[in-house]
């Protein structure tokens, strides 16, 4: 009897996993078509009884788990539109680079050996072995920690260009939906998505260098599985990672933030910036114990968590600078003025250019601007965390196929602000925290923009933040700017024992134009921060727990 159903040519040209075959094997055993009867029996999978309602996500479409018993989060579209559009880009960008490769390779054979008809044994074997190169291999993706394999699934039905998909988790029930999942989605998903029963972190260890991709978005911190992640991708690799334990990277257990990451927060304004930077540091500190090193390329906090994309490449002699790329954060607890200092220097003497260990901090004990005792925090990762090209490319893909995205207003929006921001500015100041300590009126973000400009430097906006003010202008700027406002605009008489009190006494030393500044700050076509779609939109229960449903009235 001839399989019908056009499933006939995926079972001969499509490796199928135990439990989806024995699904298939059923099916098609109660299959009562023939050859002949063929053209009227569904070319789909039947439905079967009693099945719980679906959810559809871009163009992938799971069963909805409503005991909790797999955990799933519709507030993660963001997270995953943004993850899908950086894989887009990875996918063009990693051929682009292996074709330059290639033609700088081919570069180094003589003329008359490129002919492709003349035979291998007289044009050498360098070309021979460039003709079997320049073919690349599709990107291998591992997802960590799969759940119910949507991630997954999404990955193989729309980044074009995608190879395999190994979705991984230790749960048995997650494994189980995901597999389902999986034959649901049809011949594409069931043919590149290999679901399997594993720790991540033995199995990343045990696969050293052989994804392209490796997704990590566990609930909660990723800390556990950072040192057999940053060894599982290979040379040029991303690695994407997501951490939602926000209270303790953005300073509310700054112990227990020290125990993951290995790094001091500090409660400011720029907190959650800070936590991005944390968890780079932390990524960092973990690769260069295998000569590896990080290059960031996306990095944003958004909704409930934080995410970050990074390539990962290996260099002995590399690493040997990745204390140039740490600094320790020193911040006044009473003006909240912040400082930062390298962990390393480079001796201009010194022609290697070894780095060595850092003097001691430049910050005197006392703030010179209030006189308030300064905490200390980090190390930090003190290197831009965005490429500014990599943000501009993808969102102009995301601009060109916005449907192809639910998420578009959110992720434009987040990829718009990174692309505005000042790479060399870590960390940044808050306007109404500012007029705060001093309390007087707010300047405008026009206003306080050229003035910035005014005085010779640069000031951008955050992703992070709306008020926030990235900029590359010392301390003693910002706050001499304030000085010449509040002399505009004059305060009440204060307490001479408060930070502002004490920072108005000063004189300027630099005279502030709040003039309209060439280049400064303009009216935006589109928004930068969007309110959340819906109510409850959120950080949701851990799989396995019941989900707890309030009353009606309580909604």
């Amino acid at each position: 009897m001839t399989i019908a159903c056009g499933f006939s040519r995926f079972l001969s040209t499509t490796r199928v996993h135990s439990s989806t075959n024995r699904v298939l094997s059923l099916w098609f055993a109660s299959c009562p078509c023939s050859s002949a009867s063929a053209s009227a029996c569904a070319s789909e999978p039947p439905e079967i009884a009693g099945d719980p309602d679906t959810v559809r996500e871009g163009r992938a479409e799971i069963f909805a788990d409503k005991s909790n018993s797999v955990f799933f989060n519709k507030a993660q579209v963001n997270n995953r539109d943004l993850s899908i559009a950086v894989l887009r880009w990875f996918v063009l960008k990693r051929q682009e680079e292996h074709d330059a490769q290639l033609k700088g390779r081919r570069a180094d054979i003589p003329p008359e050996q490129h002919a492709d008809g003349l035979d291998p044994a007289t044009t050498g074997s360098e070309d021979t072995a460039l003709r079997k190169e320049s073919s690349l291999k599709a990107p291998k993706v591992l997802e960590a920690l799969a759940a119910s394999g949507l991630r997954a699934i999404r990955y193989a039905l729309e980044v074009d260009g995608i190879g395999e998909v190994i979705a991984l988790d230790n749960n048995e029930v997650a494994i189980e939906s995901c597999k389902r999942n999986i034959y649901h989605n049809g011949i594409l998903a069931s043919s590149k998505v290999v679901p399997h029963l594993a720790d991540a972190r033995i199995y990343m260890l045990t696969h050293p260098k052989e994804f392209d991709v490796v997704d990590l978005d566990p609930y909660g911190s990723p800390a556990a599985f950072l040192d057999s992640a940053v060894q599982c991708v290979a040379d040029g690799g991303i690695l994407m990672c997501s951490a939602t334990d926000m209270a303790v990277l953005a300073g509310g257990n700054a112990e227990v933030c020290f125990s993951k990451y290995g790094s001091y927060p500090v409660r400011g304004k720029y907190r959650h910036e800070m936590a991005l930077r944390i968890l780079l540091a932390c990524m960092e500190s973990h690769a260069i114990r295998h000569k590896r090193y990080i290059v960031p390329v996306i990095s944003v906090h958004m909704d409930f968590y934080i995410r970050v994309f990074v390539r990962i490449f290996t260099s002995a002699s590399t690493v040997k600078s990745s204390p140039l790329k740490f600094s320790h954060v020193y911040q006044c607890v009473g003006c909240n003025s912040f400082h930062l200092q390298n962990v390393g220097r480079i001796n201009s003497k010194d022609k290697r250019n070894i780095p060595l260990p850092n003097f001691c901090p430049t910050v005197p004990q006392e703030c010179s601007e209030c006189g308030g005792k300064f905490v200390m925090g980090g190390p930090i990762w003190s290197d831009p965390i965005h490429d500014r090209d990599w943000a501009t490319s993808i969102l102009s893909n995301i601009r060109a196929t916005s449907g192809l995205y639910e998420a578009y207003a959110k992720i434009s929006a987040i990829l718009t602000s990174v692309s505005e921001e000042l790479p060399n500015a870590p960390l940044f100041v808050s306007l109404h925290s500012i007029c705060a300590t001093l309390k007087c009126t707010n300047p405008t973000m026009v206003m306080f923009h050229s003035a910035i400009r005014n005085a010779g430097y640069q000031i951008s906006g955050s992703h992070a933040d709306p008020l926030a003010l990235k900029t590359d202008a010392p301390m003693s700027v910002i706050w001499d700017i304030m000085r010449c406002w509040v002399k505009l605009h004059p305060v009440k008489s204060q307490p001479e024992n408060l930070p502002g009190s004490r920072i108005l006494s000063q004189e300027p030393q630099l005279q502030a134009s709040f003039s309209q500044a060439t280049g400064g700050l303009v009216a935006r076509k589109s928004p930068r921060f969007l309110p959340n779609p819906e109510k409850h939109w959120g950080p949701k229960m851990k799989a396995g727990r019941p989900l707890k449903i309030l009353p009606i009235d309580k909604l």
